[in-house]
């Protein structure tokens, strides 16, 4: 795996506010994004604590965590932050604080459109400094064999992170197998994955809620799938469910803390596999992993 700047950071022109409340814990909450100096990266800090702590949106900070991204670094700690992620990735904005006042990021509808909305808003700027960037030099996968999914991933001919996302969830899910292959640019980001919402079926709600989670949430917020289809909203686009797998990727993928130049192909993949591939990469990228590597 090589390294490689081909492009310059980016930040906000200005602050941005939103407000909201968790999908899991049901708190409410208010996040202001701060535009940041080159090489901050992506940093949230918990201003309601003593001391307002921070934790950088960086593999090494992930927690395990059950069907969401979990941060944490000492006593901050901020969970379901993968949406969030995604926009900032999906649009190119490298270096922001994001300060919130809660455990948790705000849910909306359960895509990445509202913080979009907050990006564009705010404006994006141009830094001087190079993104940190690797290029993905050799085919690697990473398998879980007790649940049968998988995560591939080999070189790309673009200098682009290329994302293949099968979802197969068996012929007795109301939910229907799909493939959606893209090549992200902030353009296809915006137009085709941003917009994608969270998906969860009946009987899972009512797991999450004896467990106490979800109990602010209801069928209007995200789409939950019953044994006849979706309940109350409508799907955006027949194929929403498997772009909302690839907003979680993309937002997941953003925990490298710069560019990865390669293909992803995914079956079935969560969260907790995402996170393996991207230790991976972390691995692969260092210089004496290169070297081996790429020999």
């Amino acid at each position: 795996m090589n390294h490689g700047g081909v492009r310059k950071q980016q930040t906000l022109e200005k602050s941005a506010e939103l407000k909201g409340f968790g999908f899991f814990t049901g708190a409410d909450a208010s996040l202001r994004l701060l535009p940041a100096d080159e090489n901050h990266g992506v940093v949230f800090q918990r201003t309601d604590l003593s001391g307002q702590p921070t934790v950088e949106a960086i593999i090494a900070n992930v927690e395990s965590a059950n069907r969401r991204t979990l941060l944490k670094d000492g006593d901050a700690e901020v969970q379901l932050v993968e949406h969030l992620m995604a926009a900032f990735a999906g649009l190119r904005v490298d270096n922001v604080l994001v300060q919130i006042d809660g455990p948790e990021v705000p849910g909306f509808d359960g895509s990445a459109r509202d913080f979009c909305e907050a990006i564009l808003k705010a404006g994006i700027c141009r830094q001087t400094a190079d993104v940190k960037a690797a290029t993905i030099c050799r085919d690697w996968s990473s398998i879980d064999q007790a649940n049968g999914t998988e995560i591939s991933v080999r070189p790309h001919i673009r200098r682009l992170t290329a994302i293949t996302y099968h979802l197969d969830y068996g012929h007795r899910s109301p939910i229907e197998p799909q493939l959606l292959s893209v090549e992200l640019t902030p353009d296809v980001f915006l137009r085709d994955i941003s917009w994608s919402r969270t998906f969860v079926l009946e009987s899972e709600v009512q797991q999450l809620r004896q467990a106490g989670f979800g109990t602010r949430v209801s069928t209007k917020d995200l789409l939950v799938f019953g044994d006849d289809g979706v309940l109350e909203n409508k799907l955006r686009s027949p194929d929403e469910c498997v772009r909302h797998k690839i907003l979680d990727c993309v937002g997941d993928f953003a925990l490298y803390g710069g560019d990865i130049y390669g293909h992803f192909d995914a079956w079935r993949s969560g969260h907790g596999q995402n996170h393996d591939v991207i230790r991976q990469v972390q691995e692969f990228a260092s210089p004496l992993g290169s070297q081996l590597r790429a020999a």
